[in-house]
């Protein structure tokens, strides 16, 4: 598994969790791994893997255990995105704009391996990705205000 993938199983569970109470955090990890996989043809006509979670035991591990890092530290990160959000505050944005968010402030602050730049580019490929047509400058203008 690359670091792009990991990174983007993070935010698809980042995302997940949102939805559900807290209390069921380890219930739906688990079913984040018993999902099918999800193909879907892009913008351009080709078809594009959107979900598969081929993975051996000890990549699942080292997923929910980054997931739940990143989880235990959402009110900081989300106190980080509300200094520099003007106008917008985390309970107001998108929930894979803010997934997004979270996991890039929780790299810029917890994770030394990974450079800034990396970081930053990383969620902007994300927010094309998953997110709307603004989402990929809106999280490039937020995580820039906050570097």
């Amino acid at each position: 598994m690359t670091r792009r993938e990991a990174r983007e199983h993070c935010f698809k569970m980042l995302f997940c969790q949102d939805f559900y109470p807290a209390e069921e955090k380890n219930e739906q990890l688990e079913r984040y791994f018993d999902a099918p996989i999800e193909d879907v043809t892009n913008k351009d006509g080709v078809d594009e893997v959107l979900h598969d979670v081929t993975l051996n035991d000890e990549e699942k591990k080292q997923l929910e255990e980054r997931a739940e890092k990143i989880m235990l530290a959402i009110p900081e990160l989300d106190e980080e995105i509300n200094k520099v959000a003007e106008g917008w505050k985390t309970n107001r944005m998108g929930t894979v704009e803010l997934s997004i968010l979270r996991l890039a402030v929780y790299e810029l602050k917890h994770d030394d391996e990974i450079p800034e730049k990396v970081a930053i580019n990383e969620a902007v490929e994300l927010a094309k990705k998953f997110g709307g047509d603004e989402a990929p400058a809106f999280v490039n203008g937020i995580l820039a205000k906050l570097v």
